[in-house]
């Protein structure tokens, strides 16, 4: 048996309403009026049997029947012309004139004599004051032979370079040639005849939203805290009805707004310009004369010969020979090859005849007119869900487990059923207490159970009993 603290708790949990759904007042049954037909030990208590739904499809029209128009448009046979753009004409073509190249061997620098120390490869030029000295001492230098040598000192002899034109490339005739002249004329050709289309005019839609009632209006029975609202003043028991309202559902419908319609649309002719090129005058050649080519080069002579101081080498005579010694050395002319362009065939000008240019264009003409073809387009419908009632509320009077029959097993059994079935999660000592009611309040919710405290009903499902 439970204690009186275990006791109080039982017997208020069998006094306190499951808060469940209701319809509204003036649609309640209450079938409390008589005392249920109970045995000895049973105990009863009201209890709230919610009202009855079911979702039923309704069919909504979004967007209304309408039709769609087809242009088939218009063929046309394509043909092709011969257009003249450009007359024929003449063209001159200048034909290079052909040169040959020559070799023209030029002396640079003419064959003189030179005094130098020695005559062998060591020699090198004498001093202007072992020359100097040598005809003092009464040298005749300027009568020596070429391998005489002089003891003592030496003079080179002196040397200027001057410039010469050479002709390098003779003189010659050019051929200018000047391009034929044309007028560009524009001619206009028709390439596509006027004509007639047909437009489709598209039809044109407006969105709107529709409110649509899926749940009516509907009251909630809950815990009351006044005699008020007392269901039944012997009990004990309270409740208060709470308004809630209707559920609705925005579907957006499509409207027709302006239907389609078709307009006929003038097409103008299609021309095309085309640039002709006419003859001004013909091509000419003019002869230019190209001048000669020259090129200056550096050309050496002498200028004053060496002079000598000393006797000849060979010669005996008085004195103390230095050491020093000149020699007449010769040392042939200098000559380079340089090469020149002479004319081997002159220019001349060679005439080409031009064709004629013409042009093939398309040209397109109606053969058959534009059609149009129409097609209807039906309705289209959404089928929304819709919870129509189909039973009222009811208030029933429900066997419960009796204070008697209530122990700590049978509490432990109701808990741990409860938390088998996943809606309590609190300890399986057997005191029923607020988190034990608030689980069996859920389990009457999910299963679709009367509410109104431990009933039968619940302890059968939960296997309890």
């Amino acid at each position: 048996m439970l204690n009186k603290r275990h006791a109080s708790v039982a017997l208020l949990s069998l006094l306190i309403p499951f808060m469940g759904v209701a319809v509204a007042e003036a649609d309640r049954i209450d079938a409390t009026a008589t005392l249920p037909d109970a045995k000895p030990g049973e105990c009863y208590a009201k209890a709230i049997v919610p009202a009855k739904f079911e979702v039923r499809p309704e069919k909504v029209l979004v967007k209304p029947e309408y039709e769609t128009v087809e242009i088939i448009p218009a063929t046309y046979d394509i043909q092709d012309k011969k257009v003249l753009v450009k007359e024929a004409a003449k063209k001159l073509v200048a034909v290079p004139a052909v040169y040959k190249s020559e070799n023209e061997t030029i002396e640079v620098s003419p064959a003189r004599n030179e005094w130098v120390t020695r005559l062998g490869k060591r020699g090198i030029p004498a001093s202007p004051a072992l020359l100097a000295a040598a005809k003092t001492n009464g040298i005749d230098i300027d009568n020596a032979e070429v391998g005489q040598c002089f003891a003592e000192y030496y003079i080179p002899a002196k040397f200027e370079t001057k410039e010469k034109e050479v002709l390098v490339k003779e003189e010659a005739e050019d051929i200018k040639v000047s391009p034929a002249q044309f007028d560009k004329v524009d001619e206009v050709i028709t390439i596509k005849e006027p004509s007639k289309k047909k437009v489709l005019v598209k039809a044109e839609y407006e969105t709107v939203e529709e409110k649509i009632e899926i749940e009516p209006a509907k009251a909630v029975w809950k815990k009351g805290s006044g005699p008020v609202s007392r269901i039944d003043n012997s009990t004990g028991d309270i409740m208060c009805l709470v308004k809630v309202p209707a559920k609705y559902k925005i579907i957006k419908k499509t409207v027709l707004k302006t239907p389609e319609k078709i307009e006929s649309v003038e097409i103008p002719a299609v021309t095309k310009v085309i640039t002709v090129n006419k003859l001004v005058s013909d091509a000419t050649a003019d002869k230019v004369k190209v001048p000669a080519v020259y090129k200056k080069i550096s050309i050496t002579s002498k200028v004053d010969d060496a002079k000598f101081i000393w006797r000849g080498a060979k010669v005996g005579g008085d004195g103390i020979a230095t050491g020093n010694q000149i020699c007449l050395k010769g040392i042939p002319a200098q000559k380079k090859v340089i090469k020149k362009l002479v004319v081997e065939k002159p220019a001349t000008v060679k005439e080409i005849e031009i064709p004629a240019v013409y042009k093939t264009i398309k040209v397109k003409k109606v053969a058959t007119e534009a059609e149009e073809r129409r097609t209807k387009v039906p309705a289209v419908y959404h089928t929304i869900e819709k919870r129509v009632k189909v039973s009222k509320e009811r208030l029933e009077w429900r066997r419960i487990l009796c204070q008697t029959n209530m122990n700590t097993e049978v509490n432990k059994r109701i808990q741990q059923a409860l938390k088998d079935a996943g809606v309590y999660k609190g300890p399986v000592d057997g005191s029923i207490g607020g988190g034990t009611l608030k689980a069996v309040e859920k389990y009457q919710r999910e299963k679709g159970l009367p509410t109104g405290g431990l009933t039968i009903q619940v302890l059968e499902s939960l296997g309890v009993m």
